[in-house]
């Protein structure tokens, strides 16, 4: 080992290194890249400043000039970060080390001009780290070292892509140590990427993980997980102890009431800025402050050289947090306790963290009052005071209290004043039990009154409660039931508040807004007031009383004393129930005289044969060349009705000039051998377009009829497709003889 750096162990008081310290110095490893898996609390700060020393050295006692870093040191969370820093700048105070930090939520600018001057050694967290390089105010150039502390949390924070970053960017040259309390498989893959040939380095023994810790299980009932709290607390008095929640909100609510109980509490979590965290932490160092209430981010990289107690009021979600969370105690060879509040919704839970992190729990009640006394007891009679040797002064005061109150009560009024001071236990429930619901007493003796306003005035109960309290001089004890009803409420009061309720109201009878109040008279049924005019409620009969093939209960109540909205049943009839006939089916009867030939045959499906139907059915138009029923003159020769003119040859009606050779009206010059006005040239004798005709001039024949296949193929004829077979097509209104549509 380097002098310079056996010389600071020396003065820190190490006389030996612990089981991580001495596998990393190991001679034979000190030029290999390691993957370190070993325990919180196990000296790994001081164990990978050693490791890299031969690295950064050499044969040198000292370092020389800052310029360029030559290790860096990159961890998950600031508080582990500046831990880091403060390790290693007394590790490397005598070889004359500079070290840096880069770290969030710090001034960059101090930074920079920090990195400016030259530094050895550079300590931060990714982030910063990542920007830092990016602006080029780290260069990584003569890096010889990186050490990646707490690799698995850094991975699970997601900061994968800045260590591959950084790792990219450091010369291929370098050493590379990961440094995990676990290795899962994403760091067993970055080692593998950036790693050349790491040598496995464990310290873990499952047998004594965390030896020097003391877990324990306290199952409470779950009103009393935070009472429970405070009865850890107390009962363990420790100097320092930290308190686990899973949100801020949390730690917010667990501290404002621990605060109200009088212990001193400092909150740690991610809202807090760096100032805020660092004056926290060191408050806890300084004694000015014996609780902390933080999340997980404080899981990490925190050591309080005093802390002796760790609760967590809520469960972690995964052993390998619930490690970190309990190494923050029992570190160095200090004995430490970790409480788990376990209430019985979390049981399952706790059993399989523990399982987990194969860890041996004391499954145990949280303590109770009288357990928390007995040791504020013991503690005081154990107390080192009494072995000191009284001042004079303090010889003569008690002699003076001795001869004013005598020892008895002298003794009394210590141990008052001794807990005075103490933060009182809370009564704990058993761990089964369940949260006590205040049973409604019966409400007693009482009277009914009807008040004059009901459910068509709008009338609720939360309306007439506090009517009744301010008009009556009642209290809400004084009320039992209220039922409202369309004209009426009736309100039960009880018998010893009733004289002094028809006392405040008065002869009238009157409250407020024209509300008067009735008396019932004993005689009247209240059920039957309030009963609902539909019919008797479903608990005055069973449907147990009668039984179904004997005439009994049939779903709705019978022969029931007052109800009368029920049909009465006759009885029932023998023999089958007479059933209508259906309509007569004149097509059956007509098939089976034979008068008709049926057209599917005795079993339907295809017809049997193609006789006609025995009655004529209404057509608008047909295939034949009948015409049959309106509308009629459609498509026969002879016009018929309305519209006329449409497919003779005679012009009828308007409008006229379409379909003759003469020309008549408006527009002009459409059909005759003659083009006249706009467009011209369309139907003259030269071809033109595509619906033009080929050659000759216009035929003076007369047309086919309509309802007629013409002769000939017809080129242009679309109407095929669009129509039945056998139908005829419709003309287009505008272009008459069947010419084709205007184009352009």
């Amino acid at each position: 080992m380097i002098q310079a750096l056996a010389n600071a162990l020396t003065e820190r008081g190490y006389d030996k290194l612990t089981a991580v310290q001495e596998a990393v110095t190991n001679p034979d490893l000190q030029e290999a890249d390691l993957l370190v898996s070993a325990q919180t609390g196990s000296g790994k700060t001081v164990g990978f400043g050693l490791a890299i020393a031969p690295t950064l050295l050499g044969d040198a006692e000292t370092l020389g000039r800052a310029g360029s870093p030559l290790a860096l040191i990159v961890a998950p969370t600031r508080e582990l970060a500046f831990q880091v820093m403060r390790e290693l700048s007394w590790l490397y105070k005598e070889a004359g080390a500079r070290v840096a930090t880069c770290i969030g939520g710090m001034d960059a600018r101090d930074e920079r001009r920090s990195l400016e001057r030259g530094a050895h050694i550079v300590v931060g967290t990714p982030g910063r780290l990542v920007d830092h390089i990016q602006r080029g105010a780290l260069d990584l150039s003569d890096i010889r070292a990186i050490v990646l502390d707490e690799a698995d949390e850094m991975l699970d924070l997601g900061f994968r892509e800045d260590l591959e970053f950084m790792l990219a960017k450091a010369p291929e040259g370098r050493r590379t140590l990961l440094f995990s309390a676990t290795v899962p498989p994403m760091i067993a893959k970055l080692a593998e990427q950036f790693q050349r040939d790491a040598v496995r380095v464990t310290t873990l023994n499952d047998s004594k993980q965390h030896a020097d810790i003391t877990y324990q299980a306290l199952q409470v009932a779950q009103q009393d997980a935070e009472n429970a709290i405070i009865n850890v607390l107390r009962f363990h008095d420790a100097e320092n102890a930290i308190i686990f929640a899973n949100t801020r909100a949390m730690v917010a609510r667990l501290s404002a009431r621990l605060t109200n109980r009088g212990f001193s509490v400092v909150t740690l979590s991610g809202e807090l800025s760096q100032n805020e965290r660092s004056h926290a932490l060191q408050a806890m160092r300084d004694g000015r402050a014996r609780v902390c209430v933080a999340t997980d981010v404080a899981a990490r990289g925190i050591d309080l050289p005093k802390l002796e107690l760790v609760v967590h009021a809520e469960l972690p979600s995964n052993s390998e947090t619930l490690l970190h969370r309990s190494g923050r105690t029992g570190r160095a060879g200090r004995k430490g306790v970790s409480a788990l509040i376990v209430p019985p919704r979390s049981t399952k839970k706790a059993e399989r963290l523990l399982k987990f992190a194969k860890i041996k729990a004391e499954w145990t009640a949280a303590p109770s009052a009288d357990e928390i006394l007995r040791m504020d007891e013991e503690r005081l009679l154990n107390d080192p005071v009494w072995d000191t040797e009284p001042t004079e002064d303090q010889a003569a005061f008690a002699a003076r209290l001795l001869e004013m109150h005598g020892p008895e009560k002298l003794a009394t009024a210590f141990m008052a004043l001794h807990r005075a001071r103490l933060s009182a236990p809370e009564d704990l429930s058993p761990p089964n039990a369940r949260p006590e619901r205040e049973e409604r007493k019966p409400f007693g003796p009482s009277v009914w009154v009807a008040l004059s306003v009901g459910r068509n005035d709008r009338a609720e109960p939360r309306w007439l409660l506090p009517l009744l309290c301010r008009a009556g001089n009642l209290n809400k004890d004084d009320i039992g039931a209220i039922r409202v009803q369309d004209k009426e409420s009736f309100v039960q009061i009880a018998e010893t508040a009733l004289d002094g309720f028809m006392g405040t109201i008065g002869a009238d009878m009157a409250l407020e807004d024209g509300v008067t109040v009735r008396q019932l008279d004993p005689s009247e049924d209240i059920s039957a007031l309030t009963r609902k005019p539909s019919g008797p409620p479903r608990r005055d009969f069973d449907r147990r009383d009668g039984d179904r093939r004997e005439g009994g209960y049939r779903g709705k109540p019978r022969d029931h004393d007052g109800y009368t909205g029920a049909r009465p049943r006759g009885p029932k009839p023998d023999g089958p129930k007479p059933y209508k006939s259906k309509p007569r089916d004149k097509m059956a009867e007509a098939v089976a005289d034979g008068s008709v030939t049926s057209y599917r045959g005795d079993k339907g499906g295809k017809p049997a044969s193609k006789g006609k139907p025995p009655y004529k059915a209404k057509s608008f138009g047909g295939s034949d060349d009948k015409p049959r029923n309106k509308p009629a003159g459609k498509f026969d020769d002879k016009p018929r009705g309305k519209p006329a003119g449409k497919f003779g040859d005679k012009p009828r009606g308007k409008p006229a000039g379409k379909f003759d050779d003469k020309p008549r009206g408006k527009p002009t010059g459409k059909f005759d051998d003659k083009p006249r006005g706009k467009p011209a040239g369309k139907f003259d004798d030269k071809p033109r377009g595509k619906f033009g005709p080929k050659s000759g001039p216009k035929s003076d024949a007369p047309k086919p009829p309509r309802d007629k296949k013409p002769a000939g193929p017809k080129a242009s004829d679309t109407s095929k497709r669009f129509n039945p077979k056998g139908k005829p097509t419709k003309p287009r209104k505008g272009f008459g003889g069947g010419e084709p549509p205007r184009r352009g």
